[in-house]
């Protein structure tokens, strides 16, 4: 549940679904943009990445520790309140938003390096048929959990409280600092 999650929850929780969904297509487009680009790099660096694989799965690791430090000690949502949904239309606002946000992250390149390093993935090794399935696969999965998500948020938006949600970054907080320590641990 890192910044862009947490925003779409607040929008979802605050203005409704349709702007949690836009915020999530905002982040989709930026994820997008940087698999490609590092998917692009790889293919290039291939070589240098299976030699330094265990260095990348190490840096990564701790990128997803530091990560999940800063979304366990975040506090969502101050002064929202469960009984009040603002009616607002700014949907171009939200997408832009949303995605300069999430483009301005570029720690997620090392994300894609490490997992495209740790799973040997270089859909070029296949032609161009494999990059183009590689990048509908990973905008499907981008796409599902962002419907995922607004859909459980919107459904259960009464039931949710700010302790609530302080709670759930800190368990999801806590699991990525233990898959950060794991990954350090079995890239040695």
């Amino acid at each position: 549940m890192g910044p862009v999650n947490m925003l779409c929850v607040q929008r979802t929780l605050d203005r409704g679904h349709l702007h949690g969904l836009i915020t999530g297509f905002g982040a989709v487009l930026s994820d997008l943009i940087y698999a490609l680009i590092t998917l692009l790099g790889v293919s290039l660096i291939s070589d240098f990445i299976s030699k330094e694989q265990y260095t990348i799965q190490l840096i990564g690791s701790i990128v997803l520790i530091i990560f999940g430090f800063i979304v366990f000690r975040t506090h969502p949502l101050k002064g929202w309140s469960p009984q009040i949904q603002h009616e607002e239309t700014r949907y171009i606002k939200d997408f832009v938003s949303s995605f300069l946000l999430t483009f301005s992250n570029v720690t997620i390149i090392f994300v894609f390096i490490s997992l495209y390093a740790r799973f040997s993935f270089n859909p070029f090794d296949h032609g161009y048929g494999s990059v183009i399935v590689a990048i509908i696969s990973l905008a499907t999965g981008a796409v599902s959990w962002w419907i995922f998500l607004t859909a459980f948020v919107s459904k259960l938006r009464h039931h949710f409280s700010r302790k609530g949600l302080v709670v759930l970054n800190r368990v999801v907080g806590s699991i990525l600092m233990i898959i950060g320590f794991a990954g350090c641990f079995l890239s040695m």
